[in-house]
Parts: C-alpha cells; structure tokens; sequence
C-alpha cells in the first residue's frame, strides 16, 4: 500500500517540522547521530541520547546529526539523574550550538524549562504521572511524552500508557504524545484515536541497524516475548535511589525471585563487569550494552519494553518507520476514519 504522507499527519507533525508523528526517544547511548539521521530523514523526530555526555561529545554528535540531515532535531537530557555543574555545561553548550530543541525526563525541574525557554527554544517533556504533567505544563513544556509503564529502560509511573494517556489529555491544553509498549501501527492508530498527536517509540528504534546498542541487545529484543520484561530497580547505580527500569529478564533480575523493587543502591557493590571505550561499566548499573561494549554483556541492563513481541527482525529505521504506517492506516481504514485508497489493499 502506497501510504499518503499526509494520511495520518497531526498538527505536531507541523510544530515539530516532521512528516508523521513518530518520534524516537532519547535513550542514552542508543540514539547517536547515525539513528537520529535515519529516523529524521524517514519523517519521524529524533532525539539525541545525551544523558550525562560530555558536551565535547554532544557537540559532535550534533555536528554529525546535522551533517546528515536538514531536519529538526531535539537533545534529550535528564536534570535530576545529572550533576548539576555537568547540566549547565550542557544545556550551555546546546544553546551556543544552536540547539532548538531540548527533551528532558524524570522529575520536573521548572528552572531548567525557563532556562531553555528564554533562549528561544522548544521543550518536551517526557512524564509518568499526571502530577508531572501538569507541573511541567506549568513550567512551560510545548510538548508532553506520556510514559507508560510498559516503556522499556526508566520508568517514572506505573499507569499503563493509555490509562495515563486518557487522564493527561482530560486536564492539559498542550500537545500530548503516547509512549511506552508502543512499536506497531496497531499503537499508533490507537493512540491517534485518543486524542494523542503521536507515539514515542524506544524499543522499537533500538532494533535497527542504525542503532548504537550491541548486536547482543539487539538480539536478545528480537528474540525476548513481552512477559520477559521486568519492572526493577537493581540496576540503579548512576541514577537516583528507586529508579525503576524495565528490561528483559537475565541472571542479575533472576538471582532476585520476586524481591526485584526496593533496593538501596548504597549496598550494592561496586563490581566491574564490562568496559566502555575505556571505561569500566559496573554491575547493577543503568548503563546497557553498546556497539563498543565489552565484557560482560548478558549481566548488563538489557532495556526493553513491552513491545519486544511486535519486533521480530532488526531492520532499518526507515523501514520500521513505514511499517507503523503502514499498519496505523490500515487499522484506521477499517476503522472508518480513513477512505480506503482505489487500488489499494486494506
């Protein structure tokens, strides 16, 4: 099926410079410039995983984004889970680079939204809760992400995603994305239907080829059904106590039973397990295997949300792009709420 590309187009696609309302989240380490290029220049949003980069780094990566793509872009960062002085360097860094759009998560920091806002920029803000829904409309955020928590890696909430979603759209004027278990056309029209103006998609986009994860990560989405995921907070170290993460269950969350919330990160020990580029990578830890990982990688945080039943092979990001479309106008054709195309299939 030939896909119109203004079918399922939104009015965020318009604010947001995109052509369909798909939107790559900002996973740290996973979205580098190369699957933000492949997802900008498909039609979808991209963000860039800078949590905790040094700004040298950032700076590259924007450079290298922009070098393969004209398209608008946005620097995904998390002010609770960075050093303050680290923040500033960033956010400093984004602007003089001529950043214009900036994702943050985790808690609501207002001071951080005025600080980009007053230098022009744009903000969306991803939220497990109405509560932080509302605070970061308050705070000035263009664009909420609404995290369900069937979303792989850190998760803020524990209300489904379209629960979440239904509640956040009933009280908030600005536009609202779906997030979190999403990765087919089947979500996408769903959450369309809603009243959401997009998806967000993370699991999804880390099984492509232009993905900075492991091979081994890779595989083991592809491979994992979704009552392999879990929901825990062992792998904490690096960001605040009780972070919760979803990944796909290995030795470390089995060694566990059912005693998988509720861990002090202050007792964990400090064991190196892998490498990265140099750098040890220690067990319990939220960082997840990437392309120049070494060492341990089964014992990693293998992030990975509900969605990893829809994904069967690691494609291009182009590809995984047109699929969800495809399907979405599918499901909307049936629906009613599309016209069948002459000469198409439904």
């Amino acid at each position: 099926m030939t896909i119109s590309p203004t079918a399922l187009r939104t009015p965020l696609c318009d604010t947001l410079g995109c052509d369909v309302p798909i939107l790559l989240a900002g996973m740290g380490g996973v979205s580098r410039w190369e699957l933000a290029a492949a997802v900008a220049n498909a039609g979808g949003y991209a963000m860039l995983g800078m949590v905790r980069e040094d700004p040298d780094l950032i700076a590259s990566e924007v450079a290298a984004l922009r070098a393969a793509t004209d398209r608008t872009f946005a620097v995904n960062l998390i002010p609770a889970a960075t050093d303050p002085g680290l923040l500033d360097r960033q956010i400093g860094r984004c602007i003089d680079l001529g950043v214009t759009d900036f994702t943050f998560f985790w808690d609501v920091m207002p001071e951080v939204v005025t600080r980009v806002k007053s230098a022009g920029c744009r903000v969306l803000y991803q939220v497990g809760t109405l509560k932080a829904a509302r605070e970061a409309e308050d705070a000035g955020a263009d664009v909420l992400i609404a995290q369900g928590v069937e979303a792989g890696g850190h998760v803020h909430g524990r209300l489904g995603a379209f629960v979440l979603l239904e509640k956040i759209l009933r009280k908030v004027q600005v536009p609202v994305v779906a997030s979190g278990g999403i990765a087919t056309g089947a979500g996408l029209a769903a959450a369309l239907t809603m009243g959401a103006q997009g998806i967000q998609c993370g699991t999804a986009f880390l099984a492509t080829t232009e993905s900075f994860a492991h091979d081994y990560h890779k595989e083991r989405v592809v491979a994992a059904q979704a009552s392999e995921t879990v929901l825990t907070d062992i792998f904490v170290l690096n960001w605040p106590p009780q972070a919760a993460v979803r990944v796909i269950a290995n030795s470390v969350t089995a060694a566990l039973g059912f005693d998988l919330l509720g861990h002090d990160p202050t007792s964990l020990p400090r064991e190196v397990i892998a490498h990265e580029d140099g750098q040890p990578r220690l067990r319990f830890s939220t960082d997840s295997p990437l392309r120049t990982t070494t060492g341990d990688l089964e014992a990693m945080a293998l992030f990975a949300g509900q969605s990893v039943g829809a994904i069967r092979d690691v494609v291009p990001a182009a590809e995984r792009i047109r699929r969800i479309m495809a399907e979405a106008e599918r499901c909307l054709v049936r629906l009613g709420a599309l016209p069948k195309r002459k000469g198409g299939s439904t």
